[in-house]
C-alpha cells in the first residue's frame, strides 16, 4: 500500500479512536495501585471533587509513605496523562538528574572496573529527585484541587502510621547491612537495631512534616528551605557533592509521548528518557509483519522473543536523555527498519545474540511501582515511579523520613558494563551535569475501537516486556485480572537467555523452544502490574492489581 495512503488511514483511525473516547464518560472511577492505602487515598481525593490528576498526586504521595522500598518523594518517575476535555496526551517527565559535580571516575575502583557499591549505596548513588516537582506540576497544570488537599491522605498516614506488609519487612531484612550504614536510615527502619516484626506500626512524622512543607510552598517547600538544607547536609556529610544550585535548578518537563499504531490499536507510551516506548514500537512494528492470531503457540512466542531481542539491542546502543543526545528515533520506529529486522528472523531457529552487535549482562531486577487511574470524566493517568533498587541509595537524610534514590546506577557509568538490571549502555547514556538517566519505565495507554486500557508495571528491565505482554493480552480481549495474573517471560538481548516464570511455558512448548536454540531459565515471579480497563460498549470500568503483590488494590467506584 502507498505510504501516503497508510499515513492518511492511520490519521483517520487515530481521530476516530479519539472521538470514541470523547463521546463517552464512565461516570465512575477506577484505580489500581501497589497498596490498598494508596488506592484509598486516590478515591478520597476524587470524593473531594478532584480529578484523575489530583488522584495521581494522592496515590503517588501515599506510596511514598507505605512503599518506600519501591518509590518515594526522594525518587522520580514518568506520568502519562490523557485529558478527556481535549484528548490531550502528554508525558510528564519527573526523572532524576545528575548533580553538576558528577564524574565517571567517582564510580570506578582503582583498577578501573565499576564500583557497584558506590553506584548503588550512599550519596554518590543519588540523583536530584524529580518526584516532588512532578506532583507540583500535576496539581498546578492539570488538577482541580490545591496541592495540600491531594497530599492530605499521605500526610495523615505518615502521622498515624500503618502496619507494613511482609514484602516491606522482607526488603528491610534483605538490606539490613546497607540501611545500618546511615544514621537516618537506622533510626527510621531498624528500631533498637533490629529488623521489625509483623504487627509493627510504622510512623514517619519527619516525612509527614516534609509533605506539609511541600503542600504549603510547592517546589520551594522541597528544593529550597528546610528540606533542601537537610538533604544537602546529609549528602555532603557522607561524601556526596550535591549543591543548592542542583536542587533549585531541577525542573519537571512535559514531553510528547510516543504513539504506536498496531492493526486497529493506538498505543500511547513513554518517550525518552524512557527507553520503553521506543522498544515497544520496535517490537510491535516487527510483529506487524506476522499473523500472530494464526501462528501456533511456539512460533508466536518465537517471533515475539526475537522482536524483544532486537529491541533491547537498540535500547543499549542508541538511547539517552533527549536534551543531551541525538537519537535516530524516526529510523528505529519506522516500518522500514522493522522490515529489515524481521528479515533477519529465521522461521524455525533462534538468532544467537552474539550474531547481533555486542556486550555482557546479568539477571534483570524487580523494583519500582506503577499505578493506573481513570476518573468519571475519562481522564487517565498511567504513572510509573521509582527510587530504583530497594530503598534506593539506602540513605535517609536525618529529619526527612525519605530515602534518596540510587538512579545514578541507571547511567552507563562505565560504557559496556551492566547496571543493576543487566542493561548496558554507551556514550548516549553517560552521566553529565543535569542529565536524566535512561529508564525502562513504560506507562502506557491502549486505545481501540471499543476498549481502552491503562497499563504499567515495575520490574527493572522487565518493565518493557511486561507492558508489551500486558498490552497484547488486552488486545486479545483479556480482563484486567487476567492481564495482571498471566505468567511472564523476558528476553533482553544479553544475557542470551529467555527468563520465564514457572507457569509461563508448558513442557512441550519449552522443549520446542529449546529445540529452536533458546536457553530458558526459570526464575521466581516478577513485577507488580496494575491495570485499569474501560469497555466503551457498556461504559464499564475494570481494575486489577497484580496477585504477585500481597498489598495491591484495584477498585472501581
Amino acid at each position: 500500500m502507498n505510504k501516503y495512503i497508510c499515513a492518511v488511514l492511520l490519521f483517520i483511525f487515530g481521530a476516530c479512536a479519539a472521538q470514541a473516547v470523547t463521546a463517552h464518560k464512565p461516570g465512575h472511577a477506577a484505580i489500581a495501585s501497589a497498596h490498598k492505602l494508596a488506592t484509598a487515598a486516590g478515591f478520597e481525593v476524587l470524593g473531594e471533587g478532584g480529578n484523575a490528576f489530583d488522584a495521581a498526586v494522592a496515590v503517588a504521595a501515599a506510596l511514598s509513605v507505605v512503599e518506600p522500598q519501591s518509590s518515594g518523594i526522594g525518587g522520580g518517575g514518568f506520568f502519562l496523562l490523557h485529558r478527556a476535555s481535549d484528548n490531550k496526551d502528554v508525558m510528564l517527565d519527573a526523572r532524576e538528574t545528575a548533580p553538576a559535580a558528577v564524574k565517571e571516575s567517582q564510580y570506578l575502583k582503582a583498577d578501573g572496573t565499576p564500583n557497584r557499591d558506590t553506584s548503588l549505596y550512599g550519596p554518590l548513588a543519588a540523583g536530584i529527585p524529580g518526584e516532588p516537582a512532578g506532583m507540583v506540576w500535576l496539581a498546578e497544570h492539570y488538577g482541580k484541587l490545591p496541592l495540600a488537599k491531594s497530599l492530605a491522605p499521605a500526610i495523615r498516614i505518615a502521622q498515624q502510621g500503618f502496619q507494613p506488609d511482609a514484602r516491606f519487612l522482607e526488603a528491610i531484612a534483605d538490606h539490613r547491612e546497607q540501611l545500618g550504614r546511615y544514621p537516618g536510615s537506622r533510626a527510621l527502619l531498624l528500631p533498637n537495631g533490629e529488623v521489625p516484626k509483623a504487627g509493627w506500626t510504622f510512623r514517619n512524622p519527619d516525612l509527614a512534616a516534609l509533605l506539609e512543607r511541600l503542600a504549603a510552598k510547592g517546589n520551594d517547600g522541597f528544593y529550597r528551605g528546610k528540606t533542601a538544607a537537610l538533604m544537602l547536609k546529609a549528602v555532603q556529610a557522607q561524601g556526596g557533592d550535591w549543591t543548592a544550585a542542583d536542587l533549585v535548578g531541577y525542573r519537571a518537563k512535559e514531553r510528547d509521548p510516543i504513539t504506536i499504531h498496531y492493526h486497529d490499536w493506538r498505543i500511547v507510551t513513554a518517550a525518552p528518557p524512557s527507553s520503553g516506548g521506543v522498544a515497544l514500537a520496535e517490537i510491535f512494528n516487527v510483529l506487524s509483519g506476522y499473523n500472530l492470531t494464526e501462528a501456533d503457540g511456539v512460533h508466536r512466542l518465537h517471533y515475539i522473543i526475537e522482536a524483544m531481542r532486537r529491541a533491547f539491542r537498540d535500547h543499549n546502543e542508541y538511547l539517552g536523555d533527549p536534551d543531551f543526545v541525538k537519537m535516530p528515533l524516526a529510523t528505529l520506529m519506522s516500518p522500514q527498519y522493522a522490515a529489515g529486522l524481521r528479515a533477519g528472523i529465521l522461521a524455525d531457529k533462534a538468532t544467537p545474540s552474539s550474531m547481533l552487535p555486542s556486550a555482557v549482562a546479568q539477571d534483570p531486577g524487580m523494583h519500582t511501582t506503577h499505578f493506573s487511574i481513570i476518573d468519571a470524566d475519562g481522564n487517565m493517568v498511567a504513572a510509573t515511579q521509582t527510587v530504583n533498587t530497594h530503598f534506593g541509595s539506602c540513605l535517609v537524610p536525618p529529619g526527612t523520613g525519605m530515602f534518596l534514590n540510587n538512579e545514578m546506577d541507571d547511567f552507563a557509568l562505565v560504557p559496556g558494563a551492566p547496571n543493576a538490571y543487566g542493561l548496558l549502555g554507551n556514550k548516549a547514556n553517560a552521566p553529565a551535569p543535569g542529565k536524566r538517566m535512561l529508564s525502562s519505565m513504560s506507562p502506557s495507554f491502549v486505545f481501540g475501537p471499543d476498549r481502552v486500557g491503562v497499563v504499567g508495571s515495575p520490574g527493572g528491565s522487565t518493565i518493557i516486556t511486561q507492558v508489551f505482554e500486558g498490552i497484547l493480552a488486552f488486545m486479545d480481549g483479556k480482563s484486567a485480572a487476567q492481564i495482571v495474573a498471566q505468567p511472564r517471560y523476558h528476553e533482553q538481548y544479553l544475557p542470551d537467555v529467555v527468563y520465564a516464570e514457572p507457569d509461563a511455558f508448558d513442557t512441550a512448548t519449552a522443549k520446542a523452544l529449546e529445540a529452536m536454540g533458546y536457553t530458558i531459565k526459570q526464575r521466581h515471579a516478577w513485577g507488580f502490574m496494575n491495570v485499569v480497563t474501560w469497555d466503551l460498549r457498556d461504559n464499564k470500568l475494570d481494575a486489577a492489581s497484580d496477585p504477585r503483590g500481597i498489598s495491591g488494590s484495584g477498585e472501581v467506584k
